[in-house]
């Protein structure tokens, strides 16, 4: 065994810094309120717009929906559900990351989600809120959505409990409001902070409401601590449930392609890989407007990228899992599916999901691609165009190609279903900056928890070795 000198700091894990640069801690707190308490730079401005048109564009389309009826959209007699269940979907899926990288990691104790949790968890919120506004517009009645809560009725017409889109309901308001309590009581010690930054009377006023008399104690930190522990271990289980509840509205028909047991795990795989995806594609946009490299580090995005390597391959397991099925049960309707999705009407859309999901995704095998903030950024962008893919042709050409080919028929969707899909990123960003304007993006309390010299170091001398 090597000598040790009195005094000299074993360094056993050799890990890259948590937050690059060895900050003070008011700096961290300083470059974390700053796009809060300074005047929004003219890149700001130009991003805010550019999301403020999509959400026009998607109000426009909307309203075209609400004065002419649905037949604006594509939808026909096989093809009823399309680009708004595809898109429901889609963002219902986008939502898992961030209970996933928040309550998961925290749970097993990972230090690196420190620098992107808080903004992950926000843009759950977020997802979630763009998902629930497909199955409303939908209904195309969006005033008989009351139908779906099991409120008391003189008509005596109750929720068919059978039904999983009532299932829907119930998992997704539950996994919405578990996740904003969670995501809010991580706030609470960062309010705390903002109250006793701001020298504004009404800002003062707003975050010590929101704080809810947070002091810094010890006792308050005990709580915090217990309760924050209780919440992850109650999202932790929603990040699977949630998404399973969703497949079964496919699962448990009858309709060749979505008649199969491995939906459930198949839908919670694609899930944490498009939300992935989508927060690897906002944080590195928002860790270059607003200036934290050094707390959003290249070692943060190259772990992300990994997990999204892992899963992408949980997802190809899927993709030959399902033809496989398809073969092995000796099915010929199933197999007539799997062929026309590889070789008919939308066999481009198919393969460009196959390639964006499966074959792009391998190139994080290697570290120079992992570290290169550009190059990663154009591989989360393909993830996101891949998985609203597969989730389109999922639902379109199990519905195109039905038992009976007297009932086939090709959906093409309008303008108005495009307007529509555009509206809603536009409303996923637009709350993404302003919730950047208005909130920590990251947990200073945290970040300056794994900051070094944080905790003790402990020594080793000689008479230790």
């Amino acid at each position: 065994m090597s000598e040790v000198s009195y005094g000299e700091v074993i360094d056993y894990t050799k890990a890259p810094p948590l937050v690059e640069g060895n900050p003070t801690l008011s700096k961290i707190d300083e470059s974390i309120a700053k796009p809060m308490e300074k005047f929004p730079s003219r890149k700001y401005f130009m991003a805010l717009s550019v999301t403020l048109t999509m959400l026009l564009i998607g109000a426009v389309a909307l309203g075209y929906t609400f004065y002419y009826g649905i037949g604006m959209w594509g939808n026909n007699i096989p093809v009823g559900w399309a680009f708004d269940i595809t898109n429901f979907v889609f963002w219902i899926g986008i939502g898992h990351a961030g209970t996933l990288i928040s309550a998961v990691l925290f749970l097993f104790r990972q230090r690196w989600r420190t620098g992107i949790a808080r903004f992950a968890e926000a843009m759950t919120i977020f997802a979630v809120m763009c998902a629930g506004l497909f199955p409303l517009i939908h209904l195309g009645r969006p005033w008989y959505a009351a139908f779906v809560f099991p409120l008391p009725t003189q008509h005596g017409v109750w929720i068919n409990w059978n039904s999983p889109l009532i299932w829907d309901v119930f998992a997704v308001s539950t996994y919405f409001t578990v996740s904003l309590m969670f995501w809010y009581i991580g706030l609470i010690p960062d309010l705390a902070t903002m109250r006793d930054r701001t020298t504004n009377k009404f800002k003062k006023m707003i975050y010590s409401v929101l704080s809810m008399g947070w002091r810094f104690s010890n006792k308050h930190w005990q709580h915090y601590e217990k309760v924050y522990v209780i919440l992850a271990g109650l999202a932790t289980p929603l990040v699977l449930s949630v998404h399973s509840i969703v497949s079964f509205d496919f699962a448990v028909s009858i309709l060749p392609g979505w008649h199969t047991t491995i939906f459930p795990p198949y839908f919670v795989a694609g899930a944490i890989f498009s939300g992935f995806g989508m927060v690897m594609t906002a944080l590195i946009i928002v860790r270059k407007v607003f200036n934290l490299e050094y707390i959003i580090t290249a070692d943060h995005l190259d772990k992300m990228a990994k997990v999204t390597l892992v899963v992408s391959m949980m997802v190809a397991y899927a993709y030959v899992l399902e033809p496989f099925i398809a073969w092995y049960s000796g099915d010929p309707v199933d197999w007539f599916l799997v062929l026309m999705r590889a070789t008919g009407h939308y066999a481009f859309g198919f393969w460009v999901m196959v390639s964006c999901n499966v074959f792009i995704p391998q190139l994080l095998w290697f570290r120079k691609i992992r570290r290169n903030i550009g190059v990663l950024f154009v591989i989360s962008l393909l993830i996101n165009v891949g998985m609203w893919l597969e989730r389109y042709i999922i639902i379109v050409t199990s519905l195109y190609r039905d038992f009976l080919p007297s009932s086939w028929h090709i959906y093409v969707p309008t303008l108005t279903d495009f307007g529509i899909l555009i509206g809603s990123f536009g409303l996923f960003f637009t709350l993404v900056l302003l919730f950047a304007r208005t909130l920590p993006v990251i947990s200073m309390s945290e970040v300056k928890g794994v900051t070094e010299g944080a905790h003790p170091s402990h020594h080793l001398g000689a008479e230790h070795e």
